[in-house]
């Protein structure tokens, strides 16, 4: 085995499994928001209808002052895709984003207020051309 070949292999290795599953997206939102959200004022701005999944515009705004938006996918090689953290100035925390989509999924943002309540709201989107994955 050529030293090149054993190299490539061995940092192959050492990444971390990927954790494709809805299972592995509850476990990270529960990590994040310290339980299991309720539905609330919460909006994903996104395409349902996605042609090509290597970079997919996404926005999420809440409705009221939060401390962090997240945002997940279940099928994607990992769930958490952005964390953003909001300081108590912000009135009307937002944000926007390209993500990239392996394939149709259920894309969940949730939010975190300072008085620790959390909720979250959901979007199905059908992508035509899955990015992520190897043919």
């Amino acid at each position: 085995m050529k030293r090149r070949v054993f190299l490539a292999a061995s940092s192959l290795a050492a990444l971390p499994e990927a954790r494709a599953s809805d299972d592995a997206m509850r476990a990270a939102i529960r990590a994040w928001a310290g339980r299991d959200p309720a539905p609330g004022p919460l909006k994903i701005e996104m395409a349902e209808l996605v042609e090509n999944g290597n970079a997919v515009p996404v926005r999420v705004v809440a409705g009221e002052p939060v401390v962090g938006l997240a945002l997940f996918t279940p099928l994607n090689p990992e769930p958490e895709v952005v964390h953003v953290a909001f300081g108590p100035a912000v009135a009307r925390p937002e944000f926007s984003t390209r993500m990239r989509l392996a394939r149709s999924q259920r894309i969940v943002a949730v939010a975190r207020a300072a008085d620790g309540r959390c909720w979250q709201t959901g979007l199905d989107v059908i992508v035509t051309l899955a990015a992520c994955v190897e043919p």
